[in-house]
Parts: C-alpha cells; sequence; structure tokens
C-alpha cells in the first residue's frame, strides 16, 4: 500500500516544477496536483503524461515538456532543443494572449547606447527587459563585437515559426535576433524545413557575446540542434 502511494506520488511529482517557480516569482503562485496556479487566478495542467515523438513534443507540449532537454552549455556536439517546445497557452498567460495584449506588456530599450544606440521593443512582464538591459551594457564594452550588434533582426513580432503552425518566441516579446549578416540558421542552411534532416551545425557569432546573454537568462539559438544563431531567447527557467 505505501509502496503505491508513493509510485503515485513520484509520478504526479517533479523536481523540475520549483524551477518554474523561481524562474516567474510574481506570476505563477503554485505548482500542486499537477496544476501550475498562476497569481492572476487561472491555472494550466503540467502534466498530460503522453508519451511523445520528438515531433509531438513540438506541436503539442505540456508545460513539463518544456524541460524535456538540458539546456546545454558545452560543445555544438552536443546540441539538443531545449527551449525550441514551448506550451503556447503557458506563454500567453504570462506574456499576453494576443498581439494586442502583449503590445501592452512592452517598454523600450536602448540597445547598446555607445555603439549602436536603437531603440527596442521588449516586454517588461518579469523584468525581462531588465534582463536585456544588462545584456546591453555588458556588450556595449565590447567594440570589437559592434558589428554582430548593429541591424538588429528584430524583437517583437506576433508571428508563426517559418514551415509551421507554432508561435515564435517573438510573439511574446522575450526575443532578439541580432545582426542576421553573420547568422546561420538551419532552414537557411539546409534549404529546407524537415525537421528530421540531417544538419551540420555552423556558426560565426563569438562565444563571448553567448556567455553575456546567458548570464542574464536568455538562453541562444546556437545550442540547438536546429541552431539559429542569431537568436537570443528569454527563458529564465533554464538557468534556476
Amino acid at each position: 500500500m505505501y509502496y503505491f502511494l508513493f509510485i503515485v506520488f513520484s509520478f504526479f511529482s517533479s523536481s523540475d516544477e520549483s524551477v518554474f517557480l523561481r524562474a516567474y516569482p510574481g506570476i505563477i503562485k503554485s505548482i500542486d496536483q499537477n496544476k501550475v496556479n498562476f497569481k492572476s487566478g487561472k491555472n494550466l495542467a503540467y502534466n498530460d503524461f503522453a508519451k511523445k515523438s520528438t515531433k509531438e513534443l513540438l506541436e503539442n507540449p505540456d508545460i513539463e515538456d518544456q524541460l524535456y532537454y538540458t539546456y546545454n552549455t558545452e560543445g555544438p556536439e552536443k546540441n539538443n532543443d531545449a527551449g525550441r517546445i514551448r506550451n503556447d497557452a503557458f506563454f500567453k498567460e504570462i506574456y499576453g494572449h494576443s498581439k494586442e495584449e502583449v503590445a501592452k506588456n512592452l517598454t523600450t530599450v536602448t540597445w547598446c547606447p555607445k555603439l549602436v544606440n536603437v531603440k527596442l521593443n521588449f516586454s517588461k512582464v518579469n523584468n525581462a527587459h531588465v534582463a536585456l538591459t544588462n545584456v546591453s551594457k555588458e556588450l556595449d564594452e565590447h567594440p570589437e563585437w559592434k558589428k554582430y550588434l548593429t541591424n538588429i533582426g528584430g524583437t517583437f513580432n506576433w508571428r508563426n515559426i517559418s514551415g509551421t503552425n507554432r508561435l515564435s518566441a517573438h510573439s511574446f516579446g522575450i526575443t532578439i535576433d541580432i545582426n542576421t549578416s553573420y547568422s546561420n540558421y538551419w532552414q537557411w542552411d539546409c534549404g529546407c524545413k524537415d525537421e528530421s534532416k540531417s544538419l551540420s551545425y555552423k556558426n560565426r557569432i563569438p562565444m563571448g557575446i553567448v556567455e553575456i546573454f546567458e548570464k542574464h537568462g536568455f538562453i541562444w539559438g546556437g545550442r540547438w540542434k536546429h541552431y539559429d544563431t542569431m537568436h537570443f531567447e528569454y527563458r529564465p527557467e533554464f538557468f534556476k
């Protein structure tokens, strides 16, 4: 009997839950009885307990699935797709359910005032804009990287990911693409949108830039198996 209860408790519990509580302290109230309880009064299922293929993880993830992969900070030979798995309902509850709702939560960040000095729109929810401002301050002290930091590829843009019906993280105002002229993206390099295609990793972004972003809670698309080296996304749960 006690053994059975332990199994059931283990099935409904996950040590990963606490990272969401630490990463979104002003937004998520608790995670219990398989529910993510938001301070807004809303709740969402945490785990649907379905076994999923790689494709299904991308197309129909629950909240728990978002931590399916451990974020890789080692070499590209260990790249996975940590961060590409996103539950839209989770991000909509945090950042806004529509283009208009997200836009209301945007503020202006002056990007690298000395080197570039451009205004960017970024979410102020969960202090995402503060994180980007801190990145900007550090990068502004590195003129040797200026060419990568100019001609920003974009921040807020409510849209689907190319070739999919899934919302891009740009839709929530938590993502910045740096200069596309020095970037590599798996779809560009393979000339396809086939997730199962064998890929040969490419990157031209200095790792010093990456390390500064990661220090402030941003994951880098260059650490993905399906790489996107211009892409930096505020995902503090991967660093908690």
